[in-house]
């Protein structure tokens, strides 16, 4: 399935298949939007956040059904970061992955993103199959409050680090007493109205957006991590840095597997509200 070995490989070695170095970060222009469904790692500054990404499609294609992207306000106090996981491959992603990018480009100005919601849900997948669908998890910061808007549609939850409590849990829009229901993949049926929630983010909490390649890893005995797993691998994640909690976590989800080879496509977001010293 895979002759070259690559899917096997820790994840230590990604930045050095790709032009985009982690070593430097690349820091966010106003109005700029970066990404792509491309194999990459590399660190980014974004207001008030640092970030790492690594993107890694199912070898031996170099382009996946994993889509990420991000912008900048031009007021540079803004950032918006989306991870969309389509189902399929080929020249349908390629489209979808377009349309992200052009979306995201339109509203990078507003603040509130349910129109934008709106749009991909409408024209993300327009053109294709009937048969396919994205998750999505898209959030907006706030770099002057420290408040994280965000919506979930269908999509895994991310995962979050409180550094006042040193406690991690998962980013949901759940509330006690309310029932888990997400919000509908995208393209599934036009006119969805999506939620969207504010938290607020602390200096020094990290939050980990990844596609189910990683948290629906198997091992050699076809057993599955799951988000209970992944929750306990999360609790013993460094968070000096969000470049060394998504290295680590694409690392002990690499150990889980064993020899068993990646089935999907792996896509780790990692952001730290950067601490702003007085």
């Amino acid at each position: 399935m895979n002759p070259s070995g690559l899917a096997n490989t820790p994840y230590i070695w990604v930045n050095q298949m790709t032009s985009e170095r982690a070593e430097v970060a690349h820091r966010l222009a106003c109005l700029e939007v970066r990404g792509g469904n491309h194999l990459a790692a590399y660190s980014v500054q974004l207001p008030g956040l640092a970030g790492w990404v690594s993107c890694h499609p199912l070898q031996p294609s170099p382009r996946g059904g994993d889509v990420y992207y991000m912008s900048a306000c031009s007021q540079g106090v803004m950032a918006r970061v989306a991870l969309a996981d389509v189902a399929g491959h080929g020249e349908a992603v390629s489209t979808a992955a377009g349309r992200l990018r052009d979306a995201l480009r339109q509203h990078v100005e507003q603040w509130d993103q349910s129109t934008l919601i709106r749009q991909l849900n409408d024209t993300f997948l327009k053109g294709a199959q009937k048969s396919l669908f994205a998750t999505a998890f898209v959030a907006s910061y706030y770099s002057e409050s420290g408040e994280l808007l965000f919506t979930n549609a269908g999509h895994v939850p991310p995962l979050w680090y409180r550094a006042t409590a040193q406690e991690w849990s998962y980013l949901s829009d759940s509330t006690p007493l309310s029932k888990e229901i997400f919000d509908l993949p995208l393209g599934l049926i036009a006119g969805t109205s999506y939620s969207q929630t504010g938290v607020q983010i602390e200096p020094g909490d990290l939050l980990l957006m990844y596609t189910d390649g990683v948290s629906e890893a198997y091992d050699e005995s076809k057993t599955q991590l799951g988000l209970e797993r992944l929750l306990s691998i999360a609790r013993s994640l460094p968070t000096g840095s969000a470049a060394s909690a998504g290295k680590a976590l694409l690392t002990a989800v690499a150990r889980f597997r064993g020899a068993a080879p990646a089935a999907d496509d792996e896509t780790v977001f990692a952001l730290q509200r950067r601490v702003v010293w007085k």
